[in-house]
């Protein structure tokens, strides 16, 4: 069996590399760097920034150098043949780069996706976090369009390194998809260390270094050295001939069944090119869910139960359903602050809070959201519980280490029973 692969991103070499386990051939085609967008533009090189006082390019380049070099001992599988170029559809069988053609028995897509940007005037005259990643000095002056994670990643790290940030959210919270609930906290939290953020803000155009913007119908205007523009990314669709195969998509990405196959048989589609939750590990389980399918196996991934999380400064996580999501239905809500946790007030990190949503019939754990130092580590203890159904009564009861930050999830948890 072989299995042509397009992208190289984690949901692309990931799967390549779990299908050679399986004595499977594998060609993958990457048009660009090994690791996609994750290792090169997006989630390693701003936690490598994330973790610097200065911005320091050699750093960022030798991080992304080492890990760019596991993933090609990975590909050097004798079953795994990489090839560099960009990919274009033939077939539900075969793929055409520059002039040869690969057959196999399936296709996975997996090219990603692009940053996106507003439909105004002078939008050009922003960048995108691609070139925010590049800039050697610092900005006095940032203003950010959008605060969703890319945003205040970057507003967040800039505002470390020095910069007056102000960022211009359209949506009335910043993070529209997190629970309003933590989403006001971050924004709070955000404001106590600098970082200027308007909501409900529309911004109408750019003229040079000046961004124009409207709140309650009433016009502003903010200066600024660099302008970022972090309003989501885009299914990176171009170039693969999916017209003339007949494989179903829009805009907002390819169309795809549970299994992550398309209407075409033999052809699957996964992570960004989806349109679904644009998350690194997300693309990895759908490609583990797709060759599965290939295989004929089945599986027990629960894509209803995705943490995320958000290197903001404190950190934000979260998984399970939020709390706007239990509208109409009988829930028990449990917080707990950092400030009465032993070890975030000895570390000096005592800013923070955790949200346990519990459903008052089953008792079950539905939903974890915390704010804080080390969030992005302890969600996943909260996301073992909502993935096996753990009960509150029950989950209270597990001991944990004293004194570790995760034991605020442990008072959430009790209060929430």
């Amino acid at each position: 069996m072989r299995i042509i692969i397009i992208g190289a991103g984690p949901g692309g070499y990931e799967t390549a590399a779990e299908a050679a386990a399986h004595g499977i051939e594998v060609v993958i085609v990457s048009d660009g760097p090994l690791g996609g967008t994750c290792l090169n533009e997006g989630c390693i090189p701003t936690k490598a920034m994330c973790a610097m006082d200065a911005p320091d390019q050699e750093r960022k380049r030798e991080v992304i150098t080492q890990l760019q070099g596991g993933i090609a001992q990975l590909m050097r599988n004798k079953l795994i043949t990489l090839v560099q170029g960009r990919a274009r559809l033939r077939d539900s069988r075969s793929v055409e780069v520059d002039g040869t053609v690969y057959e196999g028995d399936a296709v996975i897509i997996a090219t990603g996706s692009v940053s996106a940007s507003l439909p105004i005037p002078g939008a050009d005259q922003a960048i995108d976090s691609a070139a925010m990643l590049g800039l050697a000095e610092v900005p006095q002056r940032l203003c950010v369009i959008g605060g969703g994670v890319i945003g205040l990643e970057f507003a967040s790290i800039y505002r470390k390194f020095g910069s007056e940030v102000t960022v211009l959210e359209f949506c009335p919270n910043v993070l529209p998809r997190f629970d309003v609930d933590l989403a006001k906290r971050l924004k709070a939290s955000l404001a106590k260390r600098g970082i200027v953020i308007e909501t409900s803000a529309r911004v109408t155009a750019i003229e040079g270094n000046k961004v124009l913007w409207t709140k309650n119908d009433k016009p502003f205007e903010t200066e600024a050295d660099c302008i970022l523009m972090a309003v989501g990314r885009r299914p990176n669709l171009a170039s693969l001939n999916l017209d003339d195969l007949g494989i179903q998509y829009s805009p907002r990405g390819i169309a795809v069944d549970g299994n992550m196959q398309t209407n075409v048989p033999g052809v699957y589609a996964i992570g960004d090119i989806t349109g679904g939750m644009m998350l690194a590990h997300v693309a990895s389980a759908q490609g583990r869910r797709a060759l599965n399918h290939i295989l004929g196996e089945k599986d027990v991934i629960d894509f209803s139960v995705v943490p995320a999380a958000v290197f903001t400064v404190p950190e934000a996580a979260c998984v399970g359903k939020t709390e706007e999501e239990c509208e109409g239905m009988e829930i028990s809500v449990g917080k707990a602050n950092y400030r009465a946790n032993g070890k975030a007030v000895a570390s000096g990190e005592a800013d923070g809070w955790c949200k346990v949503i519990s459903d008052k019939a089953s008792g079950r754990i539905l939903g974890v959201h915390i704010l804080g130092a080390h969030a992005s580590d302890i969600i996943h203890e909260a996301a073992v519980l909502v993935a096996l159904g753990v009960t509150a009564k029950n989950a209270r009861y597990i001991i944990h280490a004293h004194p570790t930050l995760s034991e605020v999830l442990l008072a959430a948890i009790a209060a929430a029973v």
